[in-house]
C-alpha cells in the first residue's frame, strides 16, 4: 500500500503543488513500484518542494539511508536521491530526483543555487518532484527494479514529454 500521509501533512502538500499522480505498476515478476509525481507551479523559498525523507519521517517513519547518486539512464544521468525509510516491518527503498525550471539538480544547495538563479533572472521557476519506491528489505534488488522502471518510463515518453520530466540530461 502507498504511504497515507497525515491530513496536516496533506493540507502542506496541497499548498505546495499544483498537481500531483500517484500511481502503483506491477511487472512481469509481480513486483509493484509505485510512482508519485509532484508538480509546483512556484518554487519560490516558502513554497519549495517537500522532499521524501522529510515527508517520511513526519509520518513516523527512521530515514534509514539518504545519499546523493546519479542514476545513468539510456537518456543521461539523472542526479538523484537514494532514501530507505522503515517502519515497523515495512522496508521503503526510495529513488526520487527534482527538477527546478528546466534543470534537473541535485537536492540541497544546486536546488536552492537553481531557484535564485531564477529569480535573479527575474523568474520564479516551477519544480518538480518524481519519487519511485517498492516495499523490500532487499534494498539493493529494490532499486534495481527502480532503476530499470524510470529507464523504461523515461523510454516510453516523447522527447518534449522526458525532457520535462528530467531537464536536460548531462550524457
Amino acid at each position: 500500500m502507498p504511504l497515507q500521509v497525515d491530513p496536516e501533512t496533506q493540507a502542506r502538500l496541497d499548498r505546495i503543488y499544483n498537481q500531483t499522480l500517484s500511481r502503483t505498476y506491477v511487472n512481469r515478476e509481480g513486483q509493484r513500484v509505485m510512482l508519485s509525481m509532484a508538480y509546483g507551479g512556484d518554487q519560490s523559498d516558502s513554497t519549495g518542494l517537500h522532499r521524501p525523507e522529510v515527508c517520511y519521517a513526519a509520518q513516523g517513519f527512521t530515514i534509514k539511508r539518504n545519499d546523493p547518486a546519479d542514476l545513468t539512464t539510456h537518456f543521461g544521468k539523472l542526479p538523484i536521491r537514494r532514501v530507505i525509510a522503515a517502519s515497523g516491518s515495512r522496508n521503503e527503498p526510495i529513488t526520487y530526483w527534482v527538477t527546478v525550471g528546466d534543470k534537473a539538480v541535485p537536492v540541497g544547495l544546486e536546488q536552492k543555487w537553481q531557484r535564485m538563479r531564477a529569480g535573479l533572472s527575474g523568474t520564479v521557476p516551477d519544480g518538480m518532484l518524481v519519487r519511485v519506491s517498492t516495499i523490500d528489505t532487499d534494498d539493493a534488488g529494490a532499486y534495481q527494479v527502480q532503476d530499470s522502471f524510470i529507464d523504461t518510463m523515461l523510454g516510453a515518453m516523447k522527447q518534449g514529454d522526458r525532457r520535462r520530466l528530467t531537464g536536460a540530461l548531462a550524457l
